[in-house]
């Protein structure tokens, strides 16, 4: 096992969230310690896809530990170095659009603020409706940042939804690695 410390947030991208939790449950067989953070949304809402204390318990379940969904909780992250690295999987339009302008209002955006005050990796995995749209400028501008890696991304259903743009969530074990290395896994656009 890897020692590495592994945030791991989840934001409300809700159709992700299974494959998101295949590839979380890979990262925890590789790294002892990988602490989860869920968005207001993905700790709150029930969807379509199941409940939201449904996927907390199986989320608790794979890392073995607590979710942190508050922003007391995630602020220590920065003053104390708690994390390596930190994945946002799935990380919905609205959390790049506040990553970009350099909001941190939600436990998720707070623990990337605090995380990358220490000059360490960020990890995000897209899952959003207007990539291709209103949020391509957020991506533009976040693919210019220091520190932030992306897990390779495309468009999902360019037919009924030509600027939605999605990670390969299968490929954020590898990106995590690649980060660390301090490389962006390639190729980037699928």
């Amino acid at each position: 096992m890897r020692s590495e410390r592994i945030g791991f947030a989840l934001c409300g991208s809700f159709c992700t969230f299974e494959p998101v939790l295949a590839a979380l449950s890979r990262l925890c067989r590789t790294y002892e310690s990988v602490q989860p953070i869920l968005s207001g949304a993905a700790a709150a809402v029930d969807s379509r896809f199941g409940t939201a204390a449904e996927f907390r318990q199986r989320i608790e379940a794979i890392c073995g530990r607590p979710v942190w969904d508050s922003l007391g909780q995630v602020e220590p992250i920065g003053p104390k170095k708690l994390l390596d690295l930190l994945v946002v999987a799935p990380c919905t339009g609205n959390s790049l659009a506040k990553l970009a302008a350099g909001i941190a209002d939600t436990p998720v955006t707070l623990a990337c603020k605090a995380h990358l005050r220490n000059a360490r990796p960020l990890v995000l995995a897209l899952s959003t409706n207007d990539g291709l749209a209103a949020n391509a400028k957020s991506i533009g501008v976040l693919l210019d940042r220091k520190q932030l890696y992306f897990v390779p991304f495309g468009q999902d259903d360019p037919e009924k939804k030509p600027a939605s743009l999605v990670a390969d969530m299968a490929q954020i074990p590898e990106t995590v690695a690649a980060a660390l290395a301090g490389r962006q896994l390639q190729p980037l656009l699928l």
